[in-house]
């Protein structure tokens, strides 16, 4: 008897690869998978303008990255004693306007050249809905908290989501050959557009990526809304907001995704690296014993010969910990 509703999941054409150049950008959802990415040792850049929810926004830097834009004082605005970006999370705002520009501008710089040398680009979606400033009609990417009234709230229609998507990826493939793209949407549940609207909203999405999957080649779609919403089915997978997936249900989402799109070598590999980071982590009940010295010192020695094998893995941090003896001793 199934207690599942079984979910075909055919691997990746060209799967992901130790390696690998992988830019993540989008919705919060994509720090699940970024953050997953970035701890097994994968080479990732994330979310250089912080998150971003509508495609609009998505396309729009994503673009600013090609060019590279460059932030001007006039690009930001002065709210709630900081100096911000329509463009850009909270985490860039600064209460001195030559430092929240400089981080921007970094980010930019940053974003530029690693995109150009990407292999992947993962895009997460998470809603249709996009902000419009009602005073200059500039879209906004973030709203940090200002009043309702100062924007123009829009459910992008299925045609603007394939238009402003696809002139971004006419660009993106131009400025990067040999860039392939992995699409998927966002499960979190947007609960304050009200559940019929989210329901739009998502539907929206899922079009939309579809169609340009079918349109371009070196795009594919990862089913991480259908595996939480279909395959997991029930509110215990979600998180006391009952709109974020829980920890199991991300954990299910990234098994899967481990499963669907890495080739089976890098599969193998992150069975290793695991092992190093889990024991990187290790926090001793008696950390001064000659137990937990053996640990270390076996610990080091498994991390140096898996860099030498592998010397694309970043594991300084890792070698660091162990050969400075968990921040308790030091040995050659």
């Amino acid at each position: 008897m199934e207690f599942q509703l079984p979910i075909s999941l055919p691997p990746l054409p060209v799967p992901i690869k130790y390696g690998d150049k992988i830019l993540l950008t989008g919705s919060c959802f994509t720090e699940h998978i970024g953050n997953a990415l970035g701890e097994w040792k994968f080479d990732t850049l994330q979310n250089p303008n912080g998150i971003l929810f509508d495609p609009a926004s998505v396309a729009l830097s994503l673009i600013s990255y090609i060019q590279p834009r460059v932030y001007a004082p006039g690009d930001l605005f002065y709210f709630n004693e900081l100096w911000q970006s329509w463009q850009h999370h909270s985490v860039f705002s600064q209460v001195d306007e030559a430092e929240a520009l400089q981080g921007i501008n970094a980010s930019q710089q940053r974003a530029h050249a690693f995109l150009k040398e990407a292999d992947w680009l993962i895009i997460t979606l998470g809603s249709a809905f996009s902000y419009r400033l009602v005073e200059g009609n500039e879209a906004v990417a973030n709203c940090h908290r200002a009043p309702a009234q100062n924007f123009q709230k829009h459910l992008m229609s299925i045609d603007e989501i394939n238009t402003a998507l696809g002139s971004c990826l006419y660009q993106l493939f131009y400025f990067n050959p040999g860039l392939k793209i992995l699409f998927t949407i966002s499960p979190v549940r947007h609960i304050r557009d009200g559940v019929v609207d989210n329901n739009r909203s998502k539907a929206r999405l899922i079009e939309s990526v579809h169609h340009l999957v079918n349109k371009f080649d070196r795009l594919w779609y990862f089913p991480a809304y259908e595996l939480v919403v279909d395959v997991l089915r029930d509110y215990r997978f979600y998180d006391v907001d009952m709109a974020h997936p829980n920890y199991p249900a991300t954990q299910f989402v990234l098994e899967k995704f481990v499963q669907q799109c890495l080739d089976p070598q890098a599969q193998d590999l992150l069975e290793e690296v695991k092992k190093i980071v889990i024991a990187r982590k290790h926090k001793p009940f008696q950390p001064t014993t000659q137990a937990h010295r053996r640990f270390l010192q076996e610990q080091y020695t498994k991390a140096a010969l898996l860099a030498q094998r592998y010397p694309f893995l970043d594991l300084s941090e890792e070698l660091r910990y162990f050969k400075g003896g968990g921040d308790q001793f030091k040995f050659s």
